[in-house]
């Protein structure tokens, strides 16, 4: 697994993109917001991998990467379809909440903190 200080700069910058995103949605800059979808998403499926030995990790990168689904369909709607794809962007905001509440509830049915600490990340 890279180091997870090179990790970190990868989240700095998905952060980055996800915010420009988003801008762009809020701005009606549609070629350039639909430009960036493909980015934040990649980005958001390469962290997801690199996590994916580390449970924590990965169930919530997995339900960013929703998240950044869910807000990408949300948004093309409302670019191009009079905000008409608003229960499909649902279905990934659902699925997010899936993979969160399942990991969760399996801490729970383990008896493990629900929080936990920076020991964690080592998993």
């Amino acid at each position: 697994m890279a180091s997870l200080k090179k990790i970190r700069v990868k989240e700095n910058l998905h952060i980055v993109m996800w915010l420009f995103k988003d801008f762009c949605w809020i701005m009606d800059f549609k070629p350039i917001g639909m430009l960036m979808i493909l980015p934040t998403l990649i980005l958001a499926l390469h962290l997801s991998w690199q996590y994916r030995h580390m449970r924590s990790e990965l169930f919530h990168n997995l339900a960013v990467t929703c998240w950044i689904m869910a807000n990408s369909v949300w948004m093309t709607g409302e670019f191009f379809f009079e905000d008409t794809w608003r229960p499909g962007a649902m279905v990934f905001f659902l699925i997010g909440i899936a993979l969160i509440v399942s990991f969760y509830g399996s801490r729970l049915l383990r008896g493990e903190k629900l929080l936990g600490s920076d020991a964690d990340l080592e998993e």
